[in-house]
């Protein structure tokens, strides 16, 4: 088995020789950053850079250096600068930041890119997806599910871009569910296909006939019976105990609003569904709740927050986050092996703690162990 090596940001922070010299521009290692410096996602990419120098200025250290290159969100542009890092005599870049930007980066064979993306198909071969993507969250779901005993799960997935995603992760987690369903996103086209997949139409029609047998029978208190029924929508149970719900934001409403209709509920079934990123807003649709997502850690991305409003004045994207981690990992790196042969580093087993949480690496891929939250009541509670 191989050994696993953690290490903690607070442990390096303070270093500033390594193995008792100076550290001269010539063993410095160079580390280029690919991101959006200037068009409509130039704020994106000017908090990256931030989020890197805070996490310089953490590590404390002159062992690494930053190069930024702007990429303008375009494929042609973040491939004209990734070809002058590599000029540059650089052999690591992270960044960049969109899918999109990665499409002409193998022409570059001598540069591995560490992409915000958290999409993992299709990569070129020289990209590492390092975003928080659907096997790290489907992972973590799995181990709530094997803890609740949970036996049948039906899982909801939205007919948009990242579907193939969900099943590669379905696949790599090997998640066990009962049925996949993708429906449309349109809510009048959404309502009727919950109806299908939670066999409303038969458990109302249940009801209806119940109610009816009941009013020509001879029953003790068929009046009170029948009071009782017609405060309900259905009769009969649903053949699943969780649904997961692969979607987000307002989509997401309009899926358990859905499931609401067609008398699921969250208090009888586990609602469970991928990552939001502490979205304030599911706190106040208490009708909703409870619902269950895992999540990076948020006591430590409370902190990284305070810390880039103290340093900047601004509040940072979920990306700076990923960034500041990724220049702690890559520090974290240089110390075990020599991180100038990128492939070989990425391509032997480590873990590494940061401020997201544990990445753990092997293959030249990256995984996320997450945790796990419940919103119930208007209050949002760690699972684990």
């Amino acid at each position: 088995m191989n050994k696993i090596f953690i290490i903690l940001f607070l442990s390096f922070y303070n270093l500033f020789f390594i193995n008792g010299f100076a550290l001269t521009e010539e063993n410095k290692i160079r580390i280029g950053l690919l991101v959006p410096l200037s068009g409509e996602n130039s704020e994106i990419g000017k908090q990256i850079v931030k989020a890197t120098r805070l996490a310089l200025k953490d590590i404390n250290s002159g062992k690494l250096e930053i190069i930024p290159k702007d990429t303008q969100s375009d494929p042609n542009k973040t491939l004209q600068s990734a070809i002058e890092l590599n000029k540059l005599g650089i052999n690591l870049v992270i960044g960049p930041v969109f899918y999109k930007n990665l499409s002409y980066l193998d022409e570059v064979k001598n540069l591995t890119f560490l992409s915000f993306t958290n999409k993992t198909l299709n990569l070129p071969k020289n990209v590492i997806s390092t975003g928080i993507n659907s096997t790290s969250q489907l992972n973590t779901i799995k181990k709530f599910i094997k803890i609740n005993e949970i036996e049948k799960t039906i899982f909801l997935i939205p007919n948009l871009n990242y579907e193939l995603e969900i099943k590669q992760g379905i696949k790599k987690s090997k998640i066990k569910t009962q049925k996949q369903y993708f429906y449309d996103i349109k809510p009048t086209k959404l309502t009727k296909q919950i109806e299908k997949i939670t066999n409303y139409e038969i458990r109302k029609q249940n009801l209806i006939d119940e109610i009816t047998r009941l009013e020509n029978s001879n029953e003790v208190n068929k009046e009170k019976k029948i009071k009782n029924l017609e405060k309900r929508y259905t009769i009969g149970n649903v053949d699943f105990d969780s649904v997961i719900i692969a979607d987000f934001d307002e989509s997401l409403k309009s899926v358990i609003t859905s499931l609401l209709y067609t008398d699921v509920s969250p208090k009888d079934k586990y609602f469970i569904t991928f990552n939001q990123w502490f979205d304030e807003s599911l706190l106040s649709e208490t009708s909703l709740q409870p619902i269950y997502y895992p999540s990076v850690n948020k006591k430590n991305l409370e902190e990284f927050k305070r810390k880039f409003l103290d340093e900047f004045d601004e509040n940072p994207n979920h990306i700076s986050l990923l960034s500041y981690d990724l220049v702690g990992l890559i520090y974290y790196l240089s110390l075990k092996s020599d991180i100038t042969d990128a492939n070989k580093t990425f391509n032997s087993k480590n873990s590494f703690k940061g401020k997201i949480g544990i990445f753990d690496i092997e293959d030249n891929k990256i995984n996320h162990q997450l945790n796990f939250y419940k919103i119930e009541s208007g209050l949002l509670k760690e699972i684990f």
